[in-house]
């Protein structure tokens, strides 16, 4: 079996990408259908919300498998875990070139999610040229959105003409997402069929249509 390899990365810190990384993974997770989860992130917050994942359901129970890596070591990582798994899933750091490229130039996608500010729009620049010299495809991911906000809707046409794929679906500025992590779950665990789990599963929906899953 070869499975595919979905980096999520973001130069600034504080986009979410560890929350991404973590919904995609759990959202894709089936009992056929293997997923690794690979925290390249010397913060390690990956690794703290899966520690707390084996506390809350179980070792045996995380339907998941979680590796670190570091440098060129994510590369090698995920092309060994993707021989065995449907989909790896990388969190990466911030504001670092070196540990960040490997897992760029590894990914079948690269996953970038973006919040609806000023800030954020300019700094994701960085994110998207590094991709682009790496040949990656990506898909940019409206994180924390503030629905109805005239400045979220200014932002998010600015994004729009940056031409770059942007994924439909949005995620919300809700609670249940960083209440869901601090218990080692997703959102679609902890509030099955709320406004977040449904806005999850079309984005992973989306996902899937573009690494051909």
């Amino acid at each position: 079996m070869t499975g595919k390899i979905i980096t999520v990365s973001q130069q600034k810190g504080g986009s979410g990408k560890t929350t991404l990384a973590a919904h995609l993974a759990v959202a894709f997770s089936r009992p056929d259908a293997p997923v690794a989860v690979l925290d390249v992130d010397p913060q390690g917050s990956l690794g703290q919300w899966f520690e707390m994942r084996e506390q809350t359901l179980g070792e045996a129970k995380t339907g998941l498998v979680f590796r670190t890596a570091s440098g060129w070591g994510a590369r090698r990582e995920a092309r060994s875990l993707v021989r065995d798994h449907h989909l790896v899933v990388i969190d990466t750091p911030p504001k670092s070139d070196l540990e960040t490229r490997p897992a760029i130039e590894a990914a079948d996608l690269v996953a970038v999610p973006i919040q609806p500010t000023h800030i954020d729009l300019w700094a994701v620049d960085p994110t998207l040229a590094m991709i682009a010299k790496e040949g990656s495809r990506s898909i940019l991911v409206a994180n924390r959105v503030v629905r109805r906000a005239a400045l979220t809707a200014q932002v998010l046409a600015a994004v729009q003409r940056l031409g770059h794929l942007v994924a439909e679906a949005q995620l919300g500025n809700r609670v249940a997402f960083p209440a869901s992590m601090g218990q080692g779950r997703a959102v679609g665990e902890t509030q099955p069929g709320s406004s977040g789990a449904l806005e999850v599963e079309a984005l992973a929906s989306e996902v899937a249509r573009h690494i051909g899953r």
